[in-house]
């Protein structure tokens, strides 16, 4: 039986998750260190957390910052969320220093997250290739297709006939998280990291 009458019922629950990740691997207290400095009011959203949550945000398929509005929606999942104009002048105000200090406490959040798992689960997964296990740690690059609309900014025709982004993005094999990723126009070459299409 179907119903619309539920109480305590949430969409998008795994999101939450994500967010509790963030909190248990230091990423969110790191990242509110590291944009302290943009932070208006102290009674104010703290700019660690808008952070994450625009990362939940993105991981859970939104957009656009106007999707923050999943999580603002469900306020007794993920407690207080920042308004769009709030996140927006977040992004604006970011610089390359704080970009680069961002990437430190990502890095650590990951040693962090990766030493947990070996102490529940023992050491990073072993890959295997063509059946046969691969010590160490592989990194499996390659680029994709991003669709778009012709108005974004370094959108181009792609070399499938298609219209947007040919990225090129860094995965590790033994866990399979993403790594790193290159921003590259549509036209960039299917077979080369060194196209003069990368913006």
């Amino acid at each position: 039986m179907v119903t619309g009458g539920g109480r305590g019922v949430v969409g998008h629950a795994g999101a939450r998750l994500l967010a509790d990740l963030a909190d248990k691997t230091g990423l969110t207290s790191a990242f509110s260190q590291a944009l302290a400095g943009l932070r208006q009011r102290q009674r104010g959203h703290d700019p660690g957390r808008i952070a994450v949550d625009l990362a939940v945000m993105l991981t859970d398929g939104g957009e656009a910052i106007t999707d923050l509005a999943v999580l603002r929606d469900q306020k007794a999942l993920f407690g207080p969320v920042a308004s769009d104009a709030t996140a927006w002048r977040l992004l604006s105000q970011l610089d390359a220093t704080m970009l680069a200090e961002l990437r430190t406490a990502r890095a650590r959040a990951r040693e962090i997250a990766w030493a947990q798992h070996a102490d529940t689960r023992g050491d990073v997964p072993q890959p295997t290739v063509a059946g046969q296990p691969v010590d160490g740690l592989v990194l499996d690059i390659d680029a994709t297709i991003v669709i778009c609309r012709s108005d974004r900014e370094s959108a181009t025709r792609t070399w499938k006939k298609t219209f947007g982004f040919h990225p090129l993005l860094c995965f590790l094999d033994n866990t399979g998280e993403a790594l790193a990723g290159l921003l590259r126009e549509g036209r960039a070459g299917s077979n080369t990291t060194t196209d003069p299409a990368s913006p």
